[in-house]
Parts: C-alpha cells; sequence; structure tokens
C-alpha cells in the first residue's frame, strides 16, 4: 500500500462559481438512464459552457424519455446486435462520455469510449477491480485522453475545506478519522445493489465515501483490517474497514446497506477536532472544537445538487488540454481499487468480472 500523503488534493477552483464557463462549449454524451444520469444531467445543464449532446440506453422508451426531459438531441439504443452506447460513441459530435452504468460494466464502456476517441468522466466505484482500473488508465494515457472517476464529494466547497482544515495543522497532527454511511436497501437478488454481476454489495456503492475521509486528512494506509456480512448472493451488505498508519494514526469506517447510521465524520488531532453535519458525502456544516474551547460552525450551500463541481473539473481539465484532474488523479483511483481489492480478499467476496 502507498505511503500516507503528506497534503490532500485541494482545488484552486474552491471560490469560483462551477456555473461559469472556462472554455469552449463541450458536447457530452452520457450512457444510462438511471437515476445518477438524471442528477448529473441537471447539473450538467447548469454549466455555461457544456452541453447535453446524446443519450444512449437498451431501451427507446427510456432513452426518448430521458433526452426530453433532460434536453439531448441524439439517442441511441441497441440496434441489429450493436449496444446503444457504441452507436453514441461512433458519433463524432459527442467530445466527453458520462458513464453511470452499474459498476461491473464500467471497464468495458469505458474502454470503448477511450477506443473512440472520447474523454471519460466514470461513475464511483471506478472499476470492480484493480486490473480493470490499470487496463483504462494505461489505455487513456497512451491515447492522451483525459479519464477520471466521478467522485463528486471530493470537490464540494465542504469537502475541500474538511481537506483544508486537517493541512493547516489548526488540528494538530491527525491522529484519529472516523467516518460511516448507511441506508437500508431493500433486498432484491436482481438490483444492481445486490447482484453479484454488477459489481453489489456496500464497498463499491458506497464505502468510497467513509474513505474519501480517511484519503484527503491521512492518505493512503499502511495496513487494512476487514470484517463484515457477506449475504447468501456473496456479495458485503455491510463492513467495517480499520485503516492503520505508520504515522501514530488510525481510521474506523462503517458501511452498510442493512441499517441507517448518524452518516457522520470526525476528524481528531492534539489540538482539536473536525466534525461533520449532514451525510458526510455532501456536509452542509463543519463543526471545529480546538482545546475543548467553544466550537466554531462553518456552513456550506451548494450549486444545483452538488454535481456541477466534478462536472466543472472534468470540463476545465479537458478545456485546457490536461488527461487528468490534480485533484482526482487516477493513481488514487487505482491505489482505491487496489485497497477495495485488499478487502474483498479478507471478506471472501468475489466478482464475475475477477475471472475475465
Amino acid at each position: 500500500m502507498p505511503a500516507p500523503i503528506a497534503t490532500p488534493w485541494l482545488s484552486a477552483q474552491t471560490d469560483q462559481d462551477p456555473r461559469s464557463a472556462t472554455g469552449k462549449t463541450l458536447r457530452w454524451g452520457i450512457v444510462a438512464t438511471g437515476s445518477i444520469a438524471g442528477l448529473m444531467a441537471r447539473d450538467l445543464s447548469l454549466l455555461a459552457d457544456a452541453e447535453l449532446y446524446a443519450v444512449s440506453s437498451r431501451q427507446q422508451s427510456k432513452a426518448d424519455a430521458f433526452a426530453a426531459e433532460h434536453g439531448a438531441a441524439r439517442t441511441y439504443v441497441d440496434d441489429g446486435g450493436v449496444p446503444g452506447y457504441r452507436r453514441l460513441l461512433a458519433d463524432d459530435q459527442v467530445d466527453v462520455v458520462y458513464v453511470a452504468t452499474p459498476h461491473a460494466q464500467h471497464h468495458e464502456v469505458v474502454l470503448a469510449a477511450l477506443n473512440a476517441g472520447k474523454h471519460v468522466l466514470c461513475e464511483k466505484a471506478f472499476t470492480v477491480n484493480a486490473r480493470e482500473a490499470s487496463e483504462l488508465i494505461d489505455t487513456a494515457r497512451s491515447r492522451n485522453l483525459f479519464l477520471m472517476e466521478a467522485m463528486w464529494s471530493r470537490f464540494l466547497p465542504s469537502m475541500q475545506r474538511a481537506f483544508e482544515i486537517a493541512a493547516s495543522g489548526e488540528l494538530g497532527e491527525i491522529h484519529w478519522v472516523t467516518a460511516d454511511l448507511g441506508f437500508p436497501a431493500p433486498y432484491s437478488p436482481g438490483s444492481r445493489l445486490w447482484a453479484p454481476r454488477d459489481g453489489g454489495g456496500a464497498l463499491l456503492d458506497i464505502t468510497v465515501y467513509p474513505l474519501l475521509w480517511a484519503l484527503g486528512t491521512l492518505g493512503f494506509p499502511q495496513t487494512v483490517s476487514a470484517t463484515g456480512f457477506v449475504n447468501d448472493d456473496g456479495v458485503d451488505s455491510q463492513n467495517a474497514l480499520t485503516l492503520g498508519y505508520h504515522h501514530a494514526a488510525q481510521v474506523q469506517l462503517t458501511s452498510s446497506l442493512l441499517s441507517h447510521g448518524p452518516r457522520t465524520a470526525t476528524v481528531a488531532g492534539s489540538k482539536g477536532f473536525l466534525q461533520s453535519v449532514g451525510s458526510i458525502n455532501n456536509p452542509r456544516e463543519l463543526v471545529i472544537t480546538k482545546d475543548r474551547n467553544d466550537p466554531r460552525t462553518e456552513k456550506f450551500d451548494v450549486v444545483g445538487k452538488g454535481y456541477t463541481y466534478e462536472l466543472r473539473e472534468a470540463t476545465r481539465c479537458i478545456q485546457q488540454g490536461l488527461t487528468e484532474s490534480p485533484v482526482m488523479p487516477l493513481e488514487d483511483s487505482l491505489n482505491t481499487m487496489r485497497l477495495f481489492d485488499g478487502v474483498r480478499a479478507q471478506l471472501g467476496v468475489s466478482y464475475p468480472n475477477d475471472r475475465h
């Protein structure tokens, strides 16, 4: 596992309105029409220099409904054995593709997009395993194309501020971090949250959010210990991770598809501690307490649903000719998948993609 990173990944764009143009207008294509695709489309419409041009789906009715609601000019669906997403990728008018499919399809779709010469923003988790992530990264770099994992929370003003406070020394040396995220997801063997073929389970779907608090304040750990409950289908419905660091720091993370939780994070240092208010993936307040004195509260608003910030970053990077984001570097996505591979080995979770 990589050594801890001394400073978190802070954006120079935090104080700017993400809706403001930073360059020429980019034409976007969206692959899939699920709920996250709809949320992203609505926030994409807020950017002055982004246009939703095309959408792909397996079903014409879903593609038509999505295009009508969000203003996409073109729709592509499966036809004659050719998947709709491949027909979208063949459209020369598409500059950048947002991939919103289930986890297990990310590798196939992103690889096809890169080979078609498209820049890509791929929904988290980046892939199912590190082997897939490494191949995508190598392909993007060899073709000089932009690629980024859509880890939206990383770009939020509240998260950026939390990372900044931790790095500033205001809390002293950070010694422990806790974070949790959970909700009771109704069980359905065909649902992407529960299906092994889709990369189901708590780890790939929601553990990325508690983990972000560790990475943004302490970096990647030297040791990872995992426990959890694996259901009869072979996916983790709940997990608890303990991360260890050589510099006398530790982290406890909990993720659950079985129960509600407080959805809070605490970053504790030798001079004080920080606590989040609101769900950890989109906190609206940070409460900072130093030396047990009266706490200070910092409040935050978001533009749209909060996805505008990652969309701005991807748009800005492509406009400037960058092939990856300095705030969300590809090496972090790869190292996260390596960490998750280790966790799955401890839990006994494997997916069909692992056998390819």
